[in-house]
C-alpha cells in the first residue's frame, strides 16, 4: 500500500478511502466474545501462564490486591457543570472504566462472582456518568483511555451477562460514543479532545472502533455499532497511514518530542493492532513494517547521562517543559516490547534494537495503565538485542529524519560526546516551534539550548515566547507592526502581544543539502519561505566539524533594509563576551562562541532577573509556583531546569538588504580556556574560516595515529547557488613542513539517502 500524508482529517473522506478496499474484513470478526485483546483461543494460554509464571503472577497477584481493595458499591462524581470561567485542564469525571476492567479480569483469572458483580456495578455507574458529563457539557477525560478499558471489560464479561444487563451498558455506551463526536451542530464540551488520526489518537474519535467492535453483531445497537466500528476502522487505517508516512526509512512517530512519541502516541497504533489481531485473527501490523523503525529515532534521540544512566536526556525539542531535558522512558519498557511483539518477522534489526532498548528501561513496567498487557506480552519472545559493543560500532556520525525535520548529530555514542540536533524542513508538525535552521548543542551539558517552558497551560510564556523564534538559536528579522504567530496557549490582552518579535511565520524550511561522514556533517537549508514577505533568503550553512566544533554560516536578505537582523545564541547561564568572543558554561560543559560576521557586529546580552523570556518590550514570565517545583526537581538531580536565562544578539552595525553571518562555536568542558584558533578568510565570491587545531590527533586511515597540527579551511558561497568546500591539512610534529591535503570535501546540493536501523545503516 503506498504511503501518503493525507492532509485533512473527515472521518467521511476516511471512509472512502476504505471504500475502494476489501471490506471482508467484517465478515472475520468473530460472533463470539471476548474478542478485545484476546478471544476463547488466546484466553487458556495467558490464564495458564499468569498462574505459572513468575513474573506474571507477581502481577495477578498486584491486580487481584487492587480489585479487592474496591468498593463494592462504587459511586461516581465530578461530572456537574464546569464553573465558568473554567480551570484549565479541568479536572477529569471520576469513573470506573479503568476498575471495572480490572475487576474483568480478575473474574477471568479466578471465576470469583463478587469481581463479576464489582465490574458489572462500575460499568452501570460509568456509563451514567459518562451521559451525564456530556449534558453537563463537560469532556469525561482529555484521554480514551478508561472509556476504552470499559468497552473492554463489557466484552471481558459480556458471556456472564444476562441479555438486560448488557443492553443496559452497551447501549447507552454506544450511545455516548455518538453523542461526544465532534460535528456540526453539536453542542460545545469543555475541554473535549477531539484530535484526530495525525495526533495522539487518544480523543473522543478513536473510542468508536472499540465501541464498534464491543457491541458488533450482538443484536442490542447493530445499525449503531456498525456505524462506530466502519467509521472507527478508517479512521484507525488512516492514522496508520500517515504514521506509516511520518515514519518514512527512518523512525519517527509523528511528532519529535519524545514525551508525546514515547508516551501515549504509541498506544494508538498497538491497541487496534492488538483488538484487530484478537477479532480477525490477522496480525495488521505487517501491513505497516514502517512503524517497526521507532526504535531508530529513540537511539539518535537519546543523549547518555553521566550522573544517572537509567534517565537519558534529550533535547528539549519543541513543547517539551526544559524541566531536566530528560528523555521520555517510563513506557519505553512496554513500547519496546510491543514492538518486538509485532514486528519481529518483519524487521528483525529492528526489533533486536528495540530489544537493546528495552534492556535500558528503569523500570519493567508492561501495563502503562492498561492492566491486561503483562499478561498478553509476557515475557517469552526469543530477540537477541544487540550488545553494546554492537551499537557503539556504529561509524555513522548523523541522521536524519525528514518527517520532523530533525538532524541528530554526534561525535559518538559517549556520556561525554559531543551531541547536537539541527531543525529544517519539518514534514509533520506536531508540537512543533516556530524553529526552523534552529541547533542546540550538548556536552558534558546543555550548552547552546531552546529556552523559555510549556510551564502551566495558563502561563502566557507558551504562547508568546516559548514557541516563538525568539525562543530558538535561529534568526530574527524584525518588521514593525508584525503580528505574534498564533500558536496555542492562553491569550493575552497586553499590548505586547499583538506585535511580533521578528520571527517566523510558519511553515517549513527548504533542506538543501544533507552530507556525513567520518571527518565532517554538512546541513544547509533555505528558511526564506517561514519569514514570508519578510525575506527571499534566509540560508544557514551548518558544519560540525568532528569532534567539536561547528562552524554557522547564514546567508540573510530583508525585503526592507530597515528590517533589523539578529542572529540568536540561547545559554543556560550569563555568558561572558570580550570582544567578539563569547564563553558560556553550564555544569561540566563550556561553549565558546566566536562572531568572524558581519564586520564590525554589534554583540548585545539579554536575560538576567526580569529579563530571562523578553520578547516584544515584555518579559513573558512563568508561573512562580511551576518554577519552584521544577528548581525542587533540578536540586534534586543536580540539573536544570533549562529554561535558557540569557541569550546572545549579534546584529549588523548598519542596516541593509543583505547581510552574512559567521560563527565557531566550539563545545568544550570547563577546563578548557581558549576556543578553537579561527581566522577569517573571504575572495572575491566566498567567506570562510580557516580552523587550526595544535596537538590533534587523526584517526584517517592514512595517517591514523599521527600527531600534529590539523588545519581545516571552510569555504562558503557568498552570492547565488548555496555550496562551498572543507579542506583538511595535517603537519605531522615530526616532521614539520610535511604537510599533506587528505580530506577535501565538496557542498553539493544534495540530500544524503538513509535508511534502515543502527547498527545495519553505516
Amino acid at each position: 500500500m503506498k504511503r501518503v500524508l493525507i492532509m485533512s482529517v473527515v472521518v467521511f473522506g476516511a471512509l472512502a478511502v476504505v471504500a475502494g478496499e476489501d471490506a471482508s474484513w467484517q465478515a472475520k470478526i468473530r460472533k463470539d466474545h471476548p474478542r478485545m485483546f484476546f478471544n476463547a483461543e488466546t484466553w487458556p494460554t495467558i490464564k495458564a501462564k499468569a498462574l505459572s509464571d513468575g513474573y506474571t503472577r507477581e502481577r495477578l497477584n498486584a491486580l487481584l490486591k487492587a480489585v479487592d481493595a474496591y468498593p463494592a458499591e462504587p459511586v461516581c462524581s465530578g461530572y456537574e457543570p464546569v464553573t465558568t470561567p473554567p480551570s484549565t485542564p479541568i479536572p477529569g469525571v471520576k469513573e470506573f472504566g479503568e476498575q471495572a476492567a480490572r475487576c474483568a479480569l480478575a473474574w477471568r483469572f479466578t471465576g470469583k462472582p463478587e469481581y463479576l458483580d464489582k465490574a458489572h456495578k462500575m460499568l452501570v455507574v460509568s456509563v451514567a456518568a459518562y451521559r451525564q458529563a456530556y449534558a453537563n457539557r463537560r469532556a469525561v477525560n482529555w484521554y480514551s483511555t478508561n472509556r476504552i478499558l470499559a468497552l473492554c471489560a463489557y466484552d471481558w464479561i459480556f458471556e456472564a451477562l444476562t441479555p438486560d444487563q448488557r443492553r443496559e451498558i452497551i447501549v447507552p455506551l454506544l450511545e455516548h460514543v455518538a453523542e461526544i463526536q465532534p460535528g456540526p451542530g453539536k453542542p460545545a464540551i469543555i475541554r473535549r479532545n477531539t484530535g484526530g488520526p495525525k495526533t495522539g489518537f487518544y480523543s473522543v474519535p478513536s473510542l468508536l472502533w472499540y465501541a464498534g467492535l464491543a457491541a458488533h453483531g450482538d443484536g442490542f445497537c447493530d445499525d449503531l455499532a456498525r456505524s462506530q466500528l466502519e467509521k472507527g476502522y478508517a479512521l484507525n487505517r488512516e492514522m496508520l497511514d500517515f504514521r506509516a508516512a511520518s515514519s518514512g526509512d527512518d523512525g519517527a512517530l509523528v511528532s519529535g518530542v519524545s514525551g508525546y512519541s514515547m508516551g501515549a502516541y504509541p498506544w494508538a497504533h498497538f491497541n487496534f493492532f492488538h483488538t484487530y489481531l484478537s477479532a480477525t485473527g490477522e496480525n495488521i501490523a505487517m501491513r505497516y513494517p514502517e512503524l517497526a523503525l521507532f526504535p531508530n529515532w529513540i537511539w539518535w534521540t537519546w543523549i547518555p547521562n553521566a550522573r544517572d544512566p537509567q534517565r537519558p536526556l534529550q533535547f528539549g525539542w519543541g513543547d517539551d517543559q526544559h524541566d531536566g531535558n530528560l528523555l521520555t522512558v517510563d513506557r519505553l519498557y512496554q513500547h519496546m516490547t510491543q514492538t518486538m511483539f509485532f514486528f519481529k518477522e518483519a524487521d528483525l534489526d529492528a526489533a533486536r534494537l528495540a530489544a537493546s532498548l528495552r534492556d535500558l528501561a528503569p523500570n519493567r513496567d508492561l501495563a502503562g495503565g492498561w492492566p491486561h498487557y503483562p499478561f498478553i506480552l509476557a515475557l517469552d519472545n526469543d530477540v537477541v538485542p544487540f550488545t553494546r559493543e554492537e551499537l557503539a560500532a556504529c561509524t555513522l556520525k548523523a541522521r536524519h529524519f525528514e518527517s520532523t525535520g530533525q538532524f541528530f548529530l554526534r561525535s559518538g555514542w559517549e556520556p561525554d560526546s559531543t551531541y547536537c540536533l539541527f531543525t529544517a524542513g519539518a514534514k509533520s508538525f506536531g508540537h512543533k516551534h516556530l524553529d526552523e535552521n534552529n541547533f542546540v548543542i550538548y556536552k558534558h551539558d546543555f550548552l547552546a539550548l531552546d529556552s523559555g517552558s510549556r510551564g502551566i497551560e495558563t502561563d502566557t510564556n507558551l504562547r508568546y515566547y516559548y514557541a516563538q523564534t525568539v525562543a530558538h538559536n535561529c534568526i530574527l528579522i524584525h518588521k514593525p507592526g508584525e503580528k505574534t504567530p498564533s500558536y496555542w496557549g492562553p491569550l493575552s490582552k497586553a499590548p505586547e502581544a499583538q506585535v511580533g518579535h521578528g520571527g517566523q511565520i510558519g511553515g517549513a524550511a527548504q533542506v538543501c543539502a544533507f552530507s556525513t561522514g567520518s571527518l565532517l556533517t554538512y546541513i544547509a537549508a533555505d528558511a526564506a519561505p517561514v519569514y514570508r514577505d519578510k525575506s527571499t533568503e534566509v540560508v544557514r550553512q551548518f558544519v560540525h566539524v568532528q569532534p567539536d566544533f561547528f562552524v554557522v554560516y547564514d546567508r540573510v536578505n530583508a525585503t526592507d533594509a530597515a528590517y533589523k537582523k539578529e542572529w540568536l545564541l540561547h545559554t543556560q547561564n550569563e555568558p561572558v563576551i570580550t570582544n567578539k568572543l563569547l564563553r558560556a558554561d553550564c555544569g561540566k560543559g563550556r561553549l565558546f562562541c566566536q562572531t568572524l560576521l558581519p564586520e564590525n557586529a554589534v554583540l548585545t546580552k539579554v536575560g538576567g532577573p526580569g529579563r530571562e523570556f523578553w520578547a516584544s518590550g515584555k518579559n513573558w514570565e512563568l508561573d512562580p509556583v511551576f518554577v519552584k517545583q521544577a528548581e525542587a526537581r533540578a536540586a534534586k538531580r543536580g540539573t536544570g531546569p533549562y529554561f535558557g536565562n540569557w541569550r546572545l544578539e549579534v546584529s549588523p552595525s548598519a542596516p541593509r538588504v543583505d547581510d552574512r553571518f559567521l560563527h565557531v562555536l566550539t563545545a568544550t568542558d570547563t577546563s578548557c580556556e581558549k576556543p578553537v584558533a579561527a581566522r577569517l578568510i573571504r575572495d572575491d565570491t566566498r567567506d570562510g574560516v580557516v580552523l587550526t587545531v595544535p596537538n590533534h590527533t587523526v584517526s584517517d586511515h592514512r595517517l591514523k595515529g599521527c600527531i600534529g597540527t590539523l588545519k581545516v579551511k571552510i569555504l562558503f558561497n557568498r552570492t547565488g547557488e548555496i555550496g562551498g568546500e572543507a579542506r583538511y591539512e595535517f603537519e605531522d610534529a615530526k616532521r614539520p613542513g610535511f604537510r599533506i591535503f587528505f580530506g577535501c570535501f565538496g557542498f553539493e546540493n544534495i540530500v544524503m539517502p538513509q535508511a534502515g536501523v543502527l547498527p545495519s545503516t553505516h
